[in-house]
């Protein structure tokens, strides 16, 4: 994997490679190449024989590195061709979660307190500078989707200051939530099964905000068909594992699974909707 220990990934990562290894009856190594917000991983794989014994566990910033680091810096992969798709392991949630102290408890709170300058030039209101700070990785999809909404409530991208309102994926949500922290949307299409209390971007009017984490499996191109069938096989049943699906929960991921065209859908997906956010807003990373 492409990240370094002690996160939600590598934790998934070590869980699954336990699991398989019994199935498979032989040692399953998880092997950490980091740097370049992943893509040195990444890429170590894409090169990768195809021969079953190389797979990638990632979370979705593979598929929108490339589009924001510079030429050279390690992004030396297309997601969409060189992989080969094996299983779509879970999604994770993306919330706004503000600080209560700003008295903002909803969306429509947010945006009328973000509203009131009438230019980026304007001095902000105090509660409105204070809800511009956005706590985000630079090349992942929560990047391109604070833009999206932070532009959606006229939030001049001038506004910046100690956070009151920030993008947290759940897993790194729950060790903040407290008293003085509270979630006020998440970005998924329907309320979250781990989050059924916060009400949705949309149902606060913010159509086009739809945006999630996710973890899976691919592979270098070319993996053989049987040798697919087998992993996603394997794969789907360790999801249904009663400790597995005990641990996901622990780091907010909802079990998906499903044949790897899953996982291949929702790379396209990201590829394309984040790519024209980030060409757009012409962000890239030095």
């Amino acid at each position: 994997m492409s990240f370094p220990p002690g996160g939600d990934t590598d934790a998934l990562a070590r869980l699954f490679a336990e699991k398989l290894a019994a199935r498979v009856g032989q040692p399953v190594i998880v092997e950490n190449k980091t740097g370049a917000s992943g893509t040195i991983g990444n890429s170590f794989v894409a090169k990768a024989t195809p021969d079953g014994y190389t797979l990638l566990f990632t979370p979705n910033t593979m598929a929108t590195a490339p589009l924001v680091l510079k030429p050279g810096s390690g992004a030396v992969y297309d997601p969409l061709t060189d992989f080969t798709p094996i299983m779509l392991a879970g999604t994770q949630s993306l919330l706004l979660v503000v600080n209560t102290a700003t008295g903002i408890k909803d969306m429509k709170d947010f945006v009328a307190a973000a509203q009131p300058a009438r230019s980026p030039t304007t001095p902000a209101p105090e509660a409105a500078r204070r809800c511009t700070s956005w706590a985000r990785p630079s090349t992942s999809p929560p990047a391109s989707s604070s833009r999206k909404c932070r532009t959606a409530a006229r939030v001049p991208p001038s506004w910046t200051s100690s956070a009151a309102i920030s993008r947290f994926s759940t897993p790194r949500w729950v060790p903040w939530r407290s008293t003085w922290r509270a979630a006020i949307g998440v970005a998924d299409p329907a309320r979250s099964p781990l989050q059924p209390g916060v009400p949705t971007f949309a149902e606060a009017g913010f159509r086009d905000s739809e945006v999630g984490a996710w973890q899976g499996f691919v592979g270098p191109k070319g993996l053989p068909t049987d040798v697919v069938r087998t992993l996603n096989s394997h794969l789907n049943e360790i999801l249904k594992m009663p400790d597995v699906a005990e641990r996901m929960k622990t780091l907010a991921l909802v079990p998906k699974g499903g044949e790897p065209a899953a996982i291949s859908r929702v790379i396209a997906n990201d590829h394309s909707r984040y790519g024209k956010v980030i060409k757009e807003a012409g962000i890239q990373v030095e």
